[in-house]
């Protein structure tokens, strides 16, 4: 009996120290990272100079990017649909993302 209140006890204490490591060290994902990402041609080809398109996305949201034309595959209606969907979705101070096509 007493093992087995043992275990109990360290269940429910190492539970609730993952509950809060959990809530503590949380990571804020930008939810534009995936729209953007889906909105791209999706070959992961690594002709924009970015090894897929995750990591272009991303380049595209932190402004790190200059333009969309970097992605060769992409034609005006990927870069028509980033651009509108940055548009209704700027930064969250509010101020643009400064992308060109």
């Amino acid at each position: 009996m007493a093992a087995t209140l043992t275990l109990a006890v360290m269940g429910l204490l190492l539970g609730l120290g993952l509950a809060y490591a959990a809530e503590f060290f949380k990571v804020e994902v930008d939810e534009r990272l995936e729209e953007v990402e889906n909105r791209l041609p999706g070959y992961d080809c690594g002709a924009c100079g970015y090894p897929g398109c995750a990591a272009f996305a991303e380049a595209i949201v932190t402004g790190e990017a200059e333009k969309l034309s970097l992605c060769k595959p992409g034609k005006d209606e990927h870069y028509n649909a980033i651009l509108e969907y940055l548009k209704d979705h700027p930064n969250k101070d509010g101020s643009p993302v400064d992308i060109k096509k």
